[in-house]
This record gives structure tokens, sequence and C-alpha cells, in this order.
């Protein structure tokens, strides 16, 4: 039987760059996680994909999910829904395989509540000037969505204190190679090993 995997939540505020960091580590060859494709209602921008940068869902289509109890976590941001469907996280964790979630604050937080034994990295922006910069050369928000998303960020911030982990994005290859490092520490950890040196040690 499979050692379940790990659940790996990885989030940090608006603009700091999560989709940018976590599409490298998916490109670097050397990474053998699951990516557990998040569910939002907000529209699609240019370049992206259905099922592979978000699942996108009317309104309606999500608050359905989750009255059915269908969702792992979600979030309410900025006008719209965000959200990590729970069955196939689930049934690929069981599986032994890694699942990396990249979601909102607010949707980490329910997660650890759930799996508290789950790996739980916050990516920085190397300062809040260069975050505002950030967002407003993405071209996507008005000064008024940008002004909440800055507001947002400041709190999303302050609740850095609940994760493992914190990695500043300065530079992107950098940002990967620490997240590398700090998911082969914790596949090493005593609490996630032990189990197994445990039922060898009844057999004998």
């Amino acid at each position: 039987m499979s050692e379940r995997g790990l659940l790996i939540v990885f989030s940090g505020p608006s603009g700091v760059g999560k989709g940018t960091v976590r599409k490298a580590i998916f490109e670097n060859e050397n990474h053998q996680f699951e990516y557990s494709v998040s569910m939002t209602t907000r529209k699609q921008r240019p370049g992206e994909v259905d099922g592979v940068d978000y699942f996108f869902r009317t309104k309606e289509e999500f608050e359905t999910m989750i009255k059915n109890g269908e969702m792992l976590e979600y979030a309410e941001y900025v006008g719209n829904y965000y959200g990590t469907p729970l069955k196939y996280v689930n049934e690929t964790l069981d599986l032994g395989k890694d699942v990396f979630l990249e979601i909102e604050v607010q949707g980490a937080l329910q997660v650890k509540e759930k799996a508290p034994d789950g790996v739980y990295i916050f990516l920085t922006p190397p300062d809040l000037i260069e975050l505002r910069e950030r967002i407003t050369n993405r071209g996507t928000d008005s000064e008024k969505v940008i002004n909440q998303r800055m507001k947002k960020a400041r709190e999303e911030i302050e609740m850095m204190q609940v994760y493992d982990y914190a990695v500043v994005n300065d530079e992107v290859d950098l940002a990967v190679a620490h997240i590398m490092k700090i998911i082969e520490a914790e596949h090493f950890r005593v609490e996630r090993v032990i189990g197994k040196y445990r039922r060898m040690l009844e057999k004998l």
C-alpha cells in the first residue's frame, strides 16, 4: 500500500506571481506533483485554458457544488468565487501522489482546518510597491480593483503567520528552488514516515 501523498498548499497575495512560479515548478523535470486545478467564476483571461489554468464556471454552477459538499475549500474574492474540488484531491493523495494546490489565502485557511498535516507555503513580494506595479502592469484591472487588491494583499500578508514557510518571489527560478527544497525535506519528517516503521516492527 502506498504512503499517502503530501498536500502542498501554495498561496500569497494577488499579483505576487503565484501562477508564474507554479508553472515554473511544473516545467521542472524533477517535479512529481499532481496539480489540482482550481475552480473560479471570474472571467477567463486571454491565454488561459479551461481545465488547465482554472475550471471556469458560472456563479450558479459553483454555488450548487458548494451546497452538495463537493468543495475542499472555497472563497469569495473581489466579487468572484474560487475553490478546490474535493474528490480529485482525496483520490490522488490516496494513490501516494503529492497534490499541489495554488489557492487564495482564505481557502488555504479552510484547508488547514481539514488537513493540518499539509505543507503550507506562502509566496511574498519583495515589497508592496513592486506588488502594486505587478498588478498594474497586468493591464487587466481598473484602478478601483487594483486598490481593492492592494487592500486585500495587506490583510493576506498579515495572515502569513498561519503558514509553515514563506518564500520571497524576487527571482522566479530562485523561488522555485526554495519551494522544491522545502517539499523534499517535508518527505523526511519523522511524523510522516514513522507509521511505516511501526508497521515493520509489528511484523517482527
